[in-house]
């Protein structure tokens, strides 16, 4: 049975607010029945603000109600109205966070070390920054150069692993199919 996101703010807020028994409010939110009633008694988690689950849609009202009369009857978490997870598509940018923009610079320096071949504009859809910043930090011409420590962008959460694997491996099909292998017997004089 699937669980109620933040189990212990809800789980106060039923007891708080409905007349639901320790036993079903315990089974939805996963709890034990005597930790539901420790948290109705303030033994643990002492001052602890109760989570509305209607406002954040995993209840609704009619169903507090239903089990509310009957109590042998179980909750059941609403239908999500919305999907949090979507595939972005290729031509969206991802959105960084202020406090990782300046963690940008040492992905592009971590890049730069490891596969110096890789072109600028790679880089720039990889980590979405701009040509200017990578070419910046390539040439050394970067405002806070000295500050700036090569770190993994998939370890800083820049971009997945298989997405840094699928730049990587383009890069080597594009080397192994410039460099022109040479036979044996080419270039001797008999």
């Amino acid at each position: 049975m699937a669980h109620p996101i933040m189990p212990q703010g809800i789980a106060v807020w039923l007891v708080e607010n409905t007349a639901l028994t320790f036993e079903q409010i315990a089974k939805f939110c996963g709890l034990h029945p005597l930790e539901v009633q420790a948290l109705a008694d303030e033994q643990v988690s002492v001052g602890m603000i109760g989570v509305d689950p209607i406002k954040l849609g995993q209840l609704t009202q009619e169903e507090i109600d239903r089990c509310s009369v009957d109590s042998t009857a179980e909750l059941a978490l609403a239908a999500p109205k919305f999907f949090l997870a979507r595939k972005r598509k290729g031509s969206e940018k991802k959105y960084t966070p202020l406090l990782k923009r300046r963690d940008r610079p040492d992905a592009i320096a971590w890049l730069l070390k490891f596969y110096p071949d890789i072109p600028d504009a790679k880089i720039c859809s990889l980590l979405s920054t701009t040509k200017p910043t990578v070419t910046a930090i390539r040439n050394r011409t970067y405002a806070k150069i000295n500050d700036i420590h090569p770190r993994d962008p998939v370890l800083l959460g820049f971009c997945s692993q298989t997405e840094l694997d699928a730049v990587v491996t383009s890069l080597h099909a594009k080397k192994s199919e410039t460099a022109e292998p040479t036979s044996v017997g080419e270039g001797c004089v008999q």
